[in-house]
């Protein structure tokens, strides 16, 4: 199996870790009951998504 036959340069390496980052989660208000929700999930609150109740949640 070939091996490098030179090391990389700091800067080549650094380009190449550009885009490691970890992003923000993304965050978007239930329509129902305005909690702070991951997009296309269902509400951890009042179990809604998609315009109905999905999860019937007990208090």
């Amino acid at each position: 199996m070939p091996n490098p036959k030179r090391r990389h340069s700091k800067s080549r390496s650094r380009k190449r870790r550009t885009h490691d980052a970890l992003k923000p989660i993304s965050l978007s208000a239930c329509p129902n009951c305005g909690n702070m929700r991951v997009p296309h999930r269902v509400c951890q609150r009042c179990g809604f998504y998609g315009g109905r109740t999905v999860i019937e949640i007990t208090e």
